[in-house]
């Protein structure tokens, strides 16, 4: 259980401060007021995961401290996902918020692979496993809750990327390139590092792969691609 409230703690810090770039490059009144509410959401839930390490897990400390422990147990390719890659693209975004190519390939990043695939496939397993084995119904709630704003998160992740698309359909192989650079990571990440607790999430990794898998393609499908070429 450290493992997965380690790896929710550090994702959640990372998007919540690596967010403003899209926010300032919306192109509607509408949208600009969803993205606003979108990073409220995950500096809420941050402070859930931190309240709940202070409360149930261990001694009370900030939430920087509570990252910078749980940032020592994440594996390299959680790291390169989240620390390099999605960084980099937000940096990108927020040197010019007009370019149509980097806000593409920011929403794939943050809302198709890390909320879509990453988180989605966290949640399915984790909670489902805490279930079965009747503890922590407090945090499932909460967990549960934090699934709810996930999942309008990524709906507009998915709306963006189809009307992206639609409007140049040179945008398909933006999301296409960045999807496929990063799927060796996203496998990667869905396997606990070595000496954590494998049985947390009550799954192999090939199970969590193949729902992360069977999620993402139903999602591109929706947006109009798929990872061929062709």
């Amino acid at each position: 259980m450290s493992f997965v409230l380690g790896s929710l703690m550090v994702a959640e810090e990372r998007i919540t401060t690596k967010f403003s770039g899209l926010v300032g490059a919306y192109g509607s009144e509408e949208e600009a007021t969803f993205l606003a509410t979108q990073q409220v959401d995950e500096a809420r839930h941050m402070q859930f995961y931190a309240r709940f390490q202070d409360e149930v897990v261990g001694e009370p400390a900030s939430i920087a401290a509570h990252v910078q422990l749980a940032r020592e147990q994440v594996s390299p390719a959680f790291r390169t996902i989240f620390d390099e890659k999605l960084v980099a693209a937000h940096k990108r975004l927020l040197a010019d918020p007009a370019d149509v190519e980097a806000k593409v390939a920011f929403v794939t990043i943050y809302h198709q692979i890390l909320e879509g695939t990453l988180g989605l496939t966290t949640f399915e397993f984790a909670t489902r496993f805490m279930e079965q084995q009747g503890v922590l119904p407090g945090f499932v709630a909460g967990y549960t809750k934090i699934h709810s704003d996930e999942q309008r998160h990524i709906g507009y992740g998915t709306w963006y990327l189809r009307e992206a698309i639609a409007a140049d359909p040179a945008m398909a192989d933006v999301v296409r390139a960045t999807m496929l650079e990063l799927m060796p990571a996203v496998a990667d990440s869905l396997e606990p590092p070595a000496g954590a607790d494998t049985s947390a999430l009550g799954a192999s990794a090939d199970e969590l792969r193949a729902f992360a898998l069977t999620g993402l393609s139903r999602r591109l499908k929706l947006i109009g691609i798929s990872l061929d070429a062709g």
